[in-house]
């Protein structure tokens, strides 16, 4: 499931995944809202909490995840993944070599930094 994170700047889209994630969950809730963001600013910064293993997202919602990044390839600015799967972070970090835009992956412990660096607009 997912479920907006509210206590963020407004130039930040938050989402936190619980449970398992379906492609439901990425079309009601994800789309739309990278939609409204990337209307009212033209860029991304994003904040994804994962609180549920890798494994809970279904493929579909892989799916609609891809489709997310593709729609909007050249408006992401900054995202930030905080989980305590070290693979997913080290992933995270990696992907800032092939996409654009800053992407960085933060230990649950540091949600708060995540946000702060969430907070600074990149050039």
């Amino acid at each position: 499931m997912l479920s907006i994170i509210r206590e963020t700047p407004p130039h930040v889209f938050g989402v936190r995944a619980t449970g398992q994630v379906t492609a439901d969950d990425l079309k009601s809730l994800l789309l739309p809202g990278l939609e409204v963001l990337t209307q009212k600013y033209d860029e991304i910064y994003y904040l994804l909490v994962l609180e549920t293993p890798v494994e809970n997202f279904t493929a579909g919602a892989w799916f609609q995840d891809m489709i997310a990044g593709l729609k909007h390839f050249t408006k992401w600015k900054k995202a930030a993944v905080v989980t305590d799967e070290k693979a997913v972070e080290k992933f995270t970090d990696a992907f800032s070599y092939i996409a654009p835009g800053e992407f960085k992956g933060f230990p649950i412990a540091q949600l708060d930094e995540a946000i702060s660096w969430l907070k600074i607009k990149s050039e």
